[in-house]
C-alpha cells in the first residue's frame, strides 16, 4: 500500500474519505487532542523509530519493531515503556483508519516496568516539615494547594482566580485536567483563608501563582524548584516533584479513611483501579502476620 492510497473506514454503499495520505497526516490526527506535554514526547518516540527503521510506516515490520525495542533498552525503564507504547498506539491507530495494512504492533511485547509508586510516597511528618518550614506566603500556599487537593502540576499553573468560588464556609477550585476533564474540588476552610490572603486586588482572569519575575503564570518548571527546595529544607534526601504530593494526597486520605470513590473524583482518576495502586502501595495489613516467627 503506497502513502498516497486514499484511505478510511468504509461504510456500505459509501465511497471511503481519505483519513491520511502519508505518515505525517496518519501522526498529525493521531496526535491531535493530547496535552503539549504528551504530543512533543510521543512525537519524538516516534520520529525515533522512522529514523531507525529508513521507511515508511506501511512498511514497518515486526523485525524493524523489536529492533526499536533493543535501541531504546539503553532508556529508564518508564521511558522505554512509554516509547514502545506510544509506536504500539500509532500503529493500531493507523490500522484502525485503514492507512496500515494490518497491525504490526500488536505483536510487540510491552517491557514489564517494576511499580516504584512506594518509594514516591512521603509520610505525613515529611509534608508537614516541607508545609511548616516554607518561609514564603506565596510558595507555601503553592505546597498546600498540591497537597489538599491533589491537582496535578499542570493544574495548579493553569489556575485563574474565577477558578476559585465559595462553597459554605469554605472554598472549592474547578480545575480543567487530564483527558479535557473538568472537575470541582472542595477545599478545606484553612486552605481557603491561606489562598483569599493572597487574592489581594486580583481579578478573576488572572492566575491564582504568578511569576514574580515575569508577572505571568508560574511554569510547572519554577514549581518544581519551589518543592525540591521545600524538600531540602525539610530534611528529604530524595529528588521530590509536585506529583510526589499528590501521591501523598491519595495515600494518607486512604490512611485515613477517606472512600476510594472520593479520592478517585477527587484525584480525576478515570479508573478507580488506578486510585486502587494506592492501596496496594501501602498496605496496612499482611499475611507475614499469621507466621510463627
Amino acid at each position: 500500500m503506497s502513502e498516497s492510497t486514499a484511505l478510511a473506514i468504509s461504510t456500505p454503499g459509501v465511497s471511503p474519505t481519505p483519513q491520511a495520505n502519508s505518515d505525517a497526516r496518519l501522526i498529525e490526527i493521531w496526535l491531535h487532542g493530547r496535552s503539549p506535554h504528551t504530543q512533543r514526547a510521543y512525537a519524538a518516540d516516534v520520529a525515533r523509530l522512522r529514523a531507525q527503521a529508513g521507511k515508511s510506516l506501511t512498511a514497518i515490520t515486526l523485525t524493524d519493531l523489536q529492533s526499536f525495542a533493543d535501541t531504546v533498552a539503553e532508556l529508564s525503564p518508564a521511558s522505554r515503556y512509554r516509547a514502545l507504547s506510544a509506536v504500539k498506539s500509532l500503529l493500531a491507530f493507523g490500522h484502525r483508519l485503514g492507512y496500515l495494512p494490518f497491525d504490526v504492533g500488536g505483536a510487540l511485547r510491552l517491557p514489564a516496568v517494576r511499580g516504584r509508586l512506594a518509594e514516591r510516597i512521603l509520610p505525613e511528618s515529611g509534608v508537614h516539615r516541607m508545609l511548616s518550614l516554607e518561609p514564603h506566603e506565596r510558595n507555601r500556599a503553592i505546597l498546600t494547594l498540591l497537597y489538599a487537593s491533589g491537582v496535578r502540576v499542570s493544574e495548579l499553573c493553569g489556575l485563574r482566580w474565577r477558578d476559585l468560588q465559595a462553597s459554605g464556609d469554605s472554598a472549592q477550585i474547578t480545575v480543567f485536567g487530564k483527558g479535557g476533564k473538568t472537575r470541582a474540588i472542595r477545599l478545606p476552610e484553612t486552605v481557603s483563608r491561606q489562598l483569599d490572603r493572597l487574592r489581594g486586588e486580583h481579578s478573576g482572569e488572572q492566575p491564582v501563582f504568578r511569576s514574580r519575575k515575569r508577572g505571568g503564570a508560574l511554569t510547572p518548571v519554577a514549581v518544581l524548584r519551589i518543592v525540591r527546595r521545600a524538600a531540602v529544607r525539610a530534611g528529604i534526601e530524595l529528588a521530590v516533584s509536585p506529583h510526589w504530593l499528590r501521591h501523598a494526597h491519595a495515600s494518607h486520605a486512604l490512611d485515613r479513611g477517606a472512600p476510594i470513590h472520593l479520592v478517585q473524583a477527587t484525584l480525576g482518576h478515570a479508573s478507580i483501579t488506578t486510585t486502587g495502586r494506592y492501596l496496594h502501595a501501602r498496605p496496612s495489613d499482611s499475611s507475614s502476620r499469621f507466621l510463627a516467627l
